[in-house]
């Protein structure tokens, strides 16, 4: 047996390559948009890519399933679970649960795992020349190591009214089902430390079922009411984007048929862009940025969170062009086509020849953790990270929008006094503070080294559930 574990730092997403070496047949797991990786691995090892499966619905990136089948020519087996309501638009062998397929002498048994989402199936595998004992479940966004799926996103990021807590009940009813299987199962799930489908995912890439058992908390726990409290308790916000990926990849993504090259833009062209409304997002480093960019431009650095921020920041409609570099374009473009973002007209990699060709430049302002300190009557702190993160701890009398509702939420920043935006680090804060430049706030500051810097001076820190907060719940 071939194995391959492929894995997408950006959206902290696996997905898997498993092949039969006596026949040289292969099965992919959840493939992502941009399908070069799958072909040359098959190739490398001799293999045929014959078989495509899928675990659910995904909402956190788009689906390679359909570019991988026009490209090979492979079966492409999906969930039939869930119901009506649950059903892929496009061409597919639909699996239910007990249902089994062979991929060479490999065996993938279907079972069927709601939670997540109604429609979540897992596999099964077993290397049937060596043993009729299970080698490998692919869990999807069912079980993580060390947490399992969230089963709120339909109703935060999809608006599907009251999946919240039938979706942590059937949670609970699967993981009897992963109990039962063998101990030395190895667990190989669809994402890492770092996604948005889970709230507390472990580094390590794999595990087993039997130390899931001991050690993932969501097994610890028989009660199915405290399960369904615990487990709904304190999930990350979704990314705006998730509901765009539910309905295209229900629906089927377009196939493309190659990766797209964007142009890069002469000055003539990006002016152009500039005045036909363009949105800009400038992916350099949140210093460069800081000391000059182009107006209206946001600030999304190219680094592993580049996808997510994109998601949140961007929509489907609107085009946009990039400040980046040549070396860099390819992979960026690669990572918005992971999520869907095909309006990309184009790439910019200079800002000095912008500026000296008559573009105004902007700065951003800083603020250090002291000056804050010792003026903090003379500013409306904004704290930008999640609602989770504000509620362990937080600078006393700061405000808390998470920096992907800045712009439906503008109006709830007070204007009285001019406003310190802060994350942990400042990354998120720099995207945030760009966003309130871009919609013309600008009596704004960024704090250099965020909430950590208050922290580590021993600045006063509150701690907590805010009064607000509490108003919600009790409503």
């Amino acid at each position: 047996m071939y194995f391959q574990h492929i894995y997408e730092k950006g959206l902290a997403q696996a997905s898997y390559l498993i092949g039969c070496q006596a026949t040289g047949e292969a099965v992919v797991i959840d493939p992502r948009r941009d399908i070069d990786v799958y072909l040359e691995e098959a190739e490398k090892n001799n293999l045929k890519i014959t078989h495509i499966t899928e675990t659910h619905i995904h909402a956190d990136f788009l689906s390679g399933a359909r570019e991988l089948a026009a490209a090979t020519g492979a079966r492409v087996y999906l969930s039939d679970e869930g119901g009506e309501d649950w059903q892929y638009g496009f061409e597919h062998q639909g699996v239910r649960d007990g249902d089994s397929f062979m991929v060479g002498n490999l065996r993938m048994d279907v079972m069927h795992t709601p939670g997540h989402t109604p429609e979540h199936i897992s596999f099964v595998l077993t290397d049937t020349p060596a043993s009729e004992q299970p080698v490998m479940i692919f869990t999807g966004d069912f079980v993580f190591v060390g947490d399992v799926g969230r089963p709120d996103l339909l109703e935060k990021a999809a608006g599907i009214k009251g999946t919240r807590e039938k979706g942590a009940r059937d949670m609970f009813a699967s993981l009897k089902k992963f109990k039962a299987l063998p101990d030395h199962v190895q667990v190989w799930p669809g994402h890492g430390a770092g996604s948005a489908c889970g709230k507390a995912l472990g580094a390590v890439p794999s595990s087993t079922v039997g130390y899931e058992k001991a050690a993932n908390w969501a097994l610890q726990i028989e009660d199915e009411i405290a399960f369904v409290s615990e487990l709904l308790a304190g999930q990350p916000e979704p990314p705006r984007y998730f509901a765009m990926m539910k309905k295209l990849n229900r629906i089927g993504p377009a196939v493309l048929g190659g990766l797209p090259h964007p142009a890069r833009l002469t000055l003539k062209q990006f002016s152009e862009a500039v005045a036909d409304g363009v949105r800009i997002i400038d992916t350099r480093d949140k210093l460069s940025f800081a000391g000059g960019h182009f107006p209206e431009s946001i600030n999304i650095q190219d680094n592993t969170a580049f996808t997510t921020w994109a998601g949140w920041v961007l929509d489907y409609e609107t085009p946009f062009m990039l400040v980046a570099t040549d070396a860099r374009i390819e992979e960026l473009t690669k990572a918005l086509l992971r999520i869907g973002l095909d309006n990309l007209v184009g790439y910019v990699t200079e800002m000095d020849r912008i500026g000296d060709a008559g573009h105004a430049m902007r700065v951003m302002d800083q603020i250090t953790v002291e000056e804050l300190r010792m003026n903090r009557d003379d500013y409306h702190v904004l704290d930008i990270r999640g609602y989770s993160e504000h509620e362990i701890a937080r600078i006393p009398e700061s405000q808390n929008i998470h920096a992907g509702y800045l712009r439906e939420r503008i109006d709830d920043i007070p204007t009285e006094k001019p406003v310190v935006v802060h994350c942990v680090s400042g990354d998120r804060s720099s995207i945030a503070t760009s966003i309130l430049l871009s919609l013309g706030r600008l009596d704004v500051r960024n704090l250099t080294c965020g909430f950590n810097g208050w922290k580590q001076a021993q600045y006063p820190i509150d701690h907590g559930a805010t009064e607000e907060r509490e108003g919600a719940l009790a409503a």
